[in-house]
């Protein structure tokens, strides 16, 4: 099963002071809308999410359908196909894709310990 890209979103407090700390680590803003609340950062190959007031813990988020710079893939498994291999493997959701859609879609599971885990295709 092929999740696509790695990262994690975090939930923060103060978006400006979280940029400004994690600017310090040698990430750059890569996308998002500050404003709006959100920002995608990047070191090297390295993409975390900083989002203020749009949920309420941390998460792992993987991305179908993008590489690790944020680049469509040339093939990737649908977000869809994902969700129905683990209801195969018994796994609870939280929310879920459209089965009857196509195109961009989500799915959310939470692991043994609580940790939300945001399965996002945008393509």
């Amino acid at each position: 099963m092929e999740l696509g890209a790695f990262s994690i979103s975090l939930s923060v407090k103060d978006i400006d002071l979280s940029k400004s700390f994690y600017q310090k680590l040698g990430f750059a803003v890569v996308g998002g809308d500050q404003k709006q609340g959100w920002l995608i950062l990047r070191n090297s190959s390295q993409t975390i999410g900083l989002f203020q007031g749009m949920f309420e813990k941390n998460m792992l988020t993987f991305n179908p359908g993008w590489d690790n710079h944020g680049n469509p893939t040339e093939t990737f498994t649908d977000v869809r196909k994902i969700q129905q291999s683990l209801r195969d493997r018994d796994v609870e959701f939280i929310s879920e894709a459209d089965e009857n859609s196509e195109g961009p879609g989500s799915f959310m599971v939470t692991d043994p310990d609580g940790n939300p885990i945001l399965v996002d295709q945008h393509r």
